[in-house]
């Protein structure tokens, strides 16, 4: 990496870990590294090394690629299927991707138990 990328790695990281209100210590307790590690990476002293960046993509719900500068997607890269969606499911999962990992978590809590319950009505028919 030359010193532009670092940067803005460096940058990056501490914008995700300022956005989601976590101290330098809890998201070190978070990934298992010291709070002078992170320190550190925000200073650029040091950077982390891949496995690092990776437990760090996680916590964020975000990419290696995004933390290193090479996506300006801040979102979790995944595999995508093709499909014709209408304006409303458009919208749904555009408001959906906006979320956070937890609130995702709540959704889909949600529409499984709406699921189940659809389920319950084709059983009584």
């Amino acid at each position: 990496m030359n010193a532009e990328e670092v940067f803005s790695v460096l940058e990056r990281i501490k914008q995700l870990r300022e956005k989601a209100g976590l101290s330098q210590k809890a998201l070190a307790e978070r990934i298992g590294v010291s709070q002078q590690s992170i320190n550190k990476y925000e200073n650029h002293n040091i950077e982390p090394d891949i496995e690092t960046l990776i437990l760090i993509a996680d916590t964020f719900d975000t990419s290696v690629d995004y933390l290193i500068g090479h996506s300006a997607l801040d979102h979790r890269i995944e595999a995508l299927r093709a499909c014709d969606l209408n304006e409303d499911e458009y919208t749904l999962l555009e408001r959906y991707r906006a979320l956070s990992k937890r609130r995702r978590q709540g959704v889909q809590a949600l529409l499984e138990a709406f699921s189940d319950g659809d389920a319950d009505t084709r059983d009584r028919n």
